[in-house]
């Protein structure tokens, strides 16, 4: 109250919306003028408008008999734009730079909230603006002499050639037919910079006439500025609460989803980014940027962004490699596009960029020429994969662009075990695509590789391992006895005593381990930044102890029976691919990572499953875990006895033909039916039918 008295009302003014110059009212900011110069020194040669885009453009009179204007320059910029010949299309007919064009541009995104106003007689009128622009100095003449300039010269280039050397020569020309254009690629093509532009080149100008400041039909024009009824009744607009009108007056900003950038095609500024979703901000940050480490991405995000958030969201378009993370290939490749160079779909060339981001995890140095064999892609592709995410070393081969990034593998180990068993599965399926031998799979060796993680000596390695037999050994012990605690009085038998405390014992069967020596041999025992210590759980030769061990066994039993019950037929080879993809989806620190090939062999038998002996032809170059094959034996659906039956013939056989298959089912089904059991169990592949995951190629 106190204030109000100190600061009295003076006057009351009314205030009246003007309508008539309603969306036809433009402010046009000029370049900063002299103060000596007045709108009535400003002489307007013509003007012209693309009402559809708001973008005007003026051409205004140089004042040539100023003192200032070089009169030397102007012509020498007349002669270079229009050249020595007199017409009609010459910029400047004076043969001297006499005028200067302005384009426009927009000065700001939302104008709703500005008016015009114009006071008179206590009186203050408000008229909406439909636009702002401000009017900028155009070059476009300077494009028209480098234009003219380039024609010079291939005049004079062919005036001075032969005869012989004018004859046109035969030229090889390769022709490409289009493919049908799709309706995402329509869409993409739609919202492209080029077509925008070529759009905007299609709207015609609308030339406009110039009335100076004390033209009367200015005069005349400028008294649409005030209202023309002062009765309140018919200003309904005005009839408002004091904050309704402030909201009318200063509408809150709201922008409309369709001029959100949906993806990084444009030009975004970092006020803008920030206006996004969390998840669009990182895609579009490292679609961009390609490779980043996780330091440098949260330095760009808005201040109180959770670090989990963040890393929650670039998991899903980017995978960690060397300790930082790389934009994922299905981001920069998405469905139904094509390589710019050589046409190749999409799913080839993800194929193609994962192996190289692969053997990053493997090693610091890529080989271009290895790439290339491998996937067999063309030499451009290839070498982009390359530029996303590394940098070319003279004679050594290709160096992944940032160093190894111990901070973030330290302070986040779940996070680099979930990845390590994404790019497990990877490896998995990479092996199956492009066939690998052990050369591809093993790291390669240089001699000036700065590795980044530390070089531990043999010494040092005991000295470690002693330090953590002594850190566990107490936990050990305790586990030790309440196993033997807890397996006395269920069962007299002493021999189970000793079958449930297994300390690193060799397996007993014939089938091996789950190989993961070609992990174990890099950057000293660093994988993708998984230490092979640290990747192992407590469990023991893959043997988790007594008292999780229910739990894990009935979980593990649960999702080979749901695996099978989808499948029914599965090598061994693409049954720990799936038990991998399982796994990442896991929490961090679950027990199944220490799960081994033997326990989930025996799980799979223990589900009702059974392997199939398929003879594989001698000279198969499948691999061991290719060659083991199991089927659901029992489903609980009427078609088991017929699933039987045909699991029986490819016991006996690798490949098999339909009408064989035919005379031995069609007993007792009908041929959907028969196409039902076929489709549960196997594959067709140039003409012969095979069980699921055993075709050779």
């Amino acid at each position: 109250m106190a204030n109000e008295e100190d600061d009295p009302i003076i006057q009351e003014i009314d205030v009246y919306l003007a309508r008539s110059l309603l969306e036809k009212l433009y402010l046009f900011q000029y370049p900063i003028r002299p103060s000596s110069m007045t709108y009535d020194d400003v002489m307007h040669l013509s003007a012209k408008i693309k009402p559809k885009q708001q973008k005007v453009e003026l051409e205004m009179a140089i004042d040539t008999l100023n003192p200032n204007y070089c009169r030397s320059k102007g012509e020498q910029i007349a002669l270079n734009v229009d050249g020595t010949c007199t017409d009609e299309t010459n910029t400047y007919s004076s043969k001297l730079m006499d005028k200067q064009t302005f384009c426009s541009t927009q000065a700001a995104s939302n104008f709703s909230r500005y008016a015009a106003a114009i006071y008179r007689k206590g009186e203050l009128h408000l008229t909406p603006l439909h636009g702002i622009l401000q009017l900028r100095p155009s070059f476009t003449y300077l494009d028209k002499a480098d234009a003219k300039h380039r024609e010079r010269e291939a005049a004079n280039e062919g005036g001075d050639s032969s005869q012989d050397e004018a004859e046109d020569d035969v030229k090889q020309i390769t022709v490409r037919f289009s493919r049908p254009e799709s309706e995402q690629a329509r869409k993409r093509r739609v919202q492209s910079y080029e077509f925008l532009q070529k759009r905007q080149a299609e709207e015609h100008w609308v030339h406009l006439n110039y009335y100076g400041l004390r033209d009367s039909r200015s005069e005349h024009e400028r008294q649409y500025l005030f209202s023309q009824s002062h009765g309140m009744a018919e200003n309904t607009e005005l009839i408002k609460s004091p904050s309704e009108y402030l909201m009318m007056l200063m509408p809150p900003s709201i922008e409309e989803e369709n001029d959100k950038p949906v993806a990084p095609s444009n030009v975004l500024s970092m006020a803008q980014l920030r206006t996004l979703p969390l998840a669009d901000q990182i895609k579009i940050l490292m679609k961009n940027v390609k490779v980043m480490p996780f330091a440098n991405l949260m330095s760009l995000m808005g201040p109180g962004i959770d670090s989990t958030a963040v890393l929650r969201c670039i998991q899903q378009v980017a995978m960690l490699v060397q300790g930082n993370w790389v934009v994922k290939s299905d981001v920069l490749y998405p469905k139904d596009t094509s390589s710019p160079h050589s046409g190749v779909p999409a799913e080839v060339l993800c194929r193609g960029r994962d192996f190289v981001m692969w053997k990053f995890t493997q090693d610091r140095w890529v080989v271009r020429k290895e790439v290339a064999t491998v996937t067999k892609l063309c030499p451009e592709d290839v070498k982009d994969f390359l530029e996303h995410m590394s940098v070319a070393r003279i004679n050594k081969g290709w160096e992944f662009l940032l160093p190894y990034d111990e901070d973030f593998v330290k302070k986040h180990p779940d996070v680099v075990q979930r990845q390590y068993m994404l790019w497990t599965g990877i490896q998995a399926k990479l092996e199956k695509v492009y066939n690998l031998l052990k050369e591809h799979m093993a790291p390669k060796k240089h001699e000036a590789q700065s590795a980044h993680p530390l070089v531990v000596s043999g010494e040092q390695r005991v000295n470690m391992a002693k330090a953590k037999v002594k850190q566990n050994y107490g936990q050990l012990e305790k586990d030790l006895q309440k196993q033997k605690a807890e397996s006395k009085p269920n069962d007299a038998s002493p021999k189970m005593d000793i079958s449930n405390i297994r300390i690193k014992e060799e397996p007993v069967s014939d089938e091996e381990p789950m190989d993961t020596s070609a992990y174990e041999s890099m950057n000293n025992g660093v994988v993708n930044g998984i230490h092979s210590e640290a990747s192992s759980t407590d469990s023991l030769n893959g043997h988790l102890p007594g008292g999780c061990m229910d739990g894990v066994a009935q979980e593990l039993k649960a999702f080979v029976l749901t695996t099978f019950k989808k499948q029914f037929v599965l090598t061994l080879s693409e049954l720990k691919r799936l038990f991998y993809l399982h796994l990442a989806s896991l929490p961090p620190g679950h027990m199944f990572s220490g799960i081994s090939d033997k326990m989930l062999q025996d799980m799979v038998l223990d589900t009702g499953c059974k392997q199939i002996l398929v003879p594989f032809p001698p000279q198969t170059a499948a691999s061991p875990d290719e060659l083991k094959v199991y089927a659901l034996w029992e489903a609980g659906d009427v078609y088991d006895q017929h699933r039987q039956v045909l699991l029986e013939i490819f016991s006996k056989n690798y490949r098999v033909r339909r009408n064989v298959i035919q005379n031995q089912l069609s007993q007792n089904l009908n041929k959907q039916e028969v196409d039902r059991v076929l489709k549960d169990c196997c594959v067709s592949y140039g003409g012969m039918w095979y069980l699921k995951g055993t075709v050779q190629s």
